[in-house]
């Protein structure tokens, strides 16, 4: 992957995670692309933030926002999943951006102290949390949205992510 660069002139910001994952997913290609499936993974939250999870016990959801630790530069357009376009980065779910932030929504299922057990979810193991948020399904539901060029997607259409198979090479 290439890093392209944009305008100089904007000012650049730091973040510091606020928490890790504990995920039986190691590589891309184990965890599913979108939250779903029954895997479990902890999100372990960092000395000195566990009052920041007070109520958040109530919840049936929470949105993930973390770190794409494992990306490493981006394109301008890139060919997504069951798809052979290339399509504008921007258009696309890909982990591989100028800026490699991930967003999932995830089942909590318990918090223990500093630990907040999920379900369903595509983190990977090391995967650094910068900010976790309550689902609030009134406000982060849109029933009318569209999804612009992924409606005219075969959802059973060839995932290029398998591509050791297709060259015949053994699983990485």
């Amino acid at each position: 992957m290439a890093v392209q660069s944009w305008d100089s002139d904007v000012p650049s910001y730091s973040v510091r995670p606020i928490g890790v994952v504990e995920s039986p997913f190691r590589y891309h290609h184990d965890a599913p692309r979108q939250p779903m499936g029954d895997g479990t993974a902890i999100l372990r939250v960092a000395h000195g933030l566990q009052n920041l999870m007070a109520d958040l016990e109530g919840f049936s959801h929470l949105w993930v926002l973390f770190w794409c630790h494992h990306a490493e530069g981006w394109n301008h357009k890139v060919v997504p999943p069951r798809d052979d376009v290339p399509r504008g980065l921007f258009a696309t779910r890909a982990p591989h951006r100028p800026n490699p932030i991930g967003l999932s929504v995830v089942e909590l299922r318990r918090i223990h102290r500093r630990e907040i057990h999920i379900g369903a979810h595509d983190l990977l193991d090391g995967t650094p949390v910068l900010d976790i948020k309550p689902y609030v399904a009134a406000y982060d539901s849109v029933p009318e949205a569209r999804a612009g060029w992924t409606e005219h997607v075969d959802p059973q259409a060839r995932d290029h992510r398998h591509w050791w198979e297709r060259l015949g090479r053994e699983r990485p």
